[in-house]
């Protein structure tokens, strides 16, 4: 290895550095711009709202996804929960283009794995424990909103604020100031 010495030829490593930082070509600040997008959860009912139905008080909670001002997270239970719920027909007398619904599911919806088990003792527990999915998946990975029009979901607002977490209907939803902007 051949040491050069000290003078310009050292300062043109650390302009290439300076010029590719400036440019933004780097993958780590990529990667952290990421992280600081909020996570949000929809229950079943949400995404049928803006999915199927196009319900006009879901049009800010969709512009967030599909702005990627918001990152919406899903796990596998709330994955066989929709598909339960379509395969029971519940929304066929309205037609939907299942298609459309799975391809927006698949471009948008960031898959998650569990997390690993914490305290449950200070979680709220909701009422009916086929929406506890819901406060789980949201709780376990920092998520900012529980989206949902469910009642049991809505009690539970208040408590579930203290630990971070904003449960909120979706013409409810407001993003900060300075995630609209982006």
């Amino acid at each position: 290895m051949c040491v050069q010495p000290h003078g310009n030829s050292r300062s043109t490593p650390v302009r290439k550095a300076f010029q590719y930082i400036r440019l933004g070509n780097f993958r780590q600040a990529r990667g952290q711009d990421v992280a600081l997008i909020p996570n949000l959860v929809l229950d079943t009912n949400a995404v049928l709202d803006w999915l199927v139905f196009g319900d006009p008080a879901s049009q800010t909670v969709a512009e967030a996804i599909t702005g990627t001002r918001v990152r919406w997270i899903v796990n596998t239970a709330v994955r066989d929960e929709m598909t339960h719920v379509l395969a029971r027909g519940v929304v066929d007398r309205w037609q939907p283009d299942l298609q459309r619904l799975w391809d927006t599911w698949e471009r948008y919806a960031m898959p998650l794995s569990p997390a690993p088990p914490t305290a449950t003792h200070r979680r709220p527990q909701c009422t009916d424990a086929d929406d506890q999915k819901f406060i789980e998946l949201a709780l376990d990975h920092q998520a900012h909103w529980l989206i949902t029009r469910d009642r049991a979901l809505l009690r539970l607002a208040r408590r579930a604020r203290s630990l971070g977490l904003s449960i909120v209907t979706p013409d409810q939803f407001v993003l900060p100031a300075s995630q609209a902007l982006k």
